[in-house]
């Protein structure tokens, strides 16, 4: 089927939930795609921060094959071999004790909303109330929906779920202000990627951290973006040397294959017991055989390393365009996450760049994001920067 078959059959039988670029993706490997009609891109976007180790990695495509010759799908009723085997690995490169296997990033931060009123439920306490941050986003489910702050996301959806409490991103003082009795967590993003890639002042994790043990109420990071290396390391939150006592992944935890997971401390995650909370496909054979690859891929390939490496570059290079373009206001980022600024809507900047062989994207209206692969080359992001100035050169 040609780009313009695929279109046609989209429209006429899928759900309208997303404003689609006219083009069909049919083939992928490392930082580059295919479209229908065989056109070649260069993709800075990744699958929105899910292919980390770039489309198709050798050892996920061989870890998915193999095991879907064994065991494509089978209940947690019973125990599941790579489940188990992910686990560990997640537990023994991070803070967490307990993992719980679910399918998006949308479902991992449901279940640490529902960790977190059980577990004061379990305490005796009566907290149910959840602080979260503005320009926030934690998924399109009614909970997740609802801890997000942002009011478009939410728009048509009300009422929403009750109990959440919304304060400014790197307001400290707003968050102490935000806490009664009532409260059971604060949740925040370490770097707020659909928020604009908006980065937390360098003690502020630090100060959430006291602020909830003090208060006695848990810290939730949600890691679905910003998790599994995107910043140079493993999570974003060790930069700023701050634990959760709950995180949630997703995105780039199985190298393409669709997973999420929510990870507690011992202390936390013991308020989970059998039938408190499940998920019928959550940690399936297929999806944890993937992320046991990906993640000992990112880990023996030192992508981290690269991560960090040509991230700063990007960024260098990056900043080159501020003064050259009236129009380029501000560049930030840690690793391979990173935002150009502009004083006018990027969406226009993002549609000529697709022409041209480039896949970047625009949040928050006026926000280039750039998510490239963790392996991505220096070599790459010269050919994609050159796209870019080529479009902007238009522009101006």
């Amino acid at each position: 089927m040609t780009n313009e078959d695929v279109v046609r059959l989209t429209d006429r039988y899928v759900a309208s939930t997303y404003g689609r670029f006219p083009i069909a993706i049919v083939k992928g490997e490392g930082s580059r795609v295919w479209d229908a009609n065989g056109k070649e891109y260069l993709d800075f976007v990744s699958g929105l921060a899910v292919c980390n180790l770039g489309h198709c990695h050798p050892a996920v495509v061989r870890a998915i094959k193999e095991q879907a010759e064994r065991l494509i799908h089978i209940s947690n009723l019973y125990y599941i071999a790579p489940q188990a085997e992910l686990a560990e690995l997640l537990c023994k490169n991070s803070f967490a004790e307990k993992v719980f296997f679910c399918n998006s990033g949308a479902e991992a931060n449901e279940a640490a909303i529902k960790l977190a009123r059980k577990y004061f439920h379990d305490c005796g306490e009566e907290r149910f109330q959840v602080i979260s941050m503005e320009k926030s986003f934690h998924g399109r489910t009614m909970g997740a929906m609802a801890a997000t702050g942002q009011k478009k996301v939410q728009r048509g959806f009300e009422p929403l779920l009750e109990r959440f409490v919304y304060v400014p991103f790197n307001d400290i003082d707003a968050v102490e202000k935000a806490v009664t009795d009532k409260i059971a967590a604060v949740i925040v993003e370490p770097i707020q990627g659909e928020g604009g890639v908006n980065l937390p002042h360098e003690d502020y994790l630090r100060a959430l951290k006291k602020l909830c043990e003090d208060a006695g109420i848990l810290l939730i990071f949600d890691e679905v973006q910003v998790g599994m290396g995107r910043t140079g390391v493993l999570f974003a939150h060790e930069h700023y040397g701050a634990e959760p006592d709950i995180m949630t992944i997703a995105k780039g935890l199985a190298g393409g294959a669709a997973i999420g997971a929510m990870l507690a401390t011992e202390r936390v995650a013991s308020a989970f017991t059998p039938g408190s909370h499940a998920s019928t496909f959550g940690g399936n054979p297929i999806a944890t055989a993937a992320g046991v690859a990906a993640l000992r891929a990112t880990i023996a390939e030192d992508m981290l390393g690269n991560c960090s490496k040509v991230g700063s570059y990007l960024i260098e290079r990056l900043n080159d365009l501020i003064g050259v373009y009236p129009f380029v206001r501000e560049v930030r980022g840690k690793g391979l996450i990173v935002a150009l600024e502009l004083t006018i809507p990027g969406a226009d900047i993002v549609n000529r760049c697709l022409g041209n062989g480039l896949l970047i994207n625009c949040t928050a209206e006026r926000v280039l994001r750039f998510l490239p692969p963790l392996n991505v080359t220096e070599a790459e992001v010269d050919e994609g920067l050159g796209i870019l100035k080529t479009v902007m050169d238009g522009l101006s």
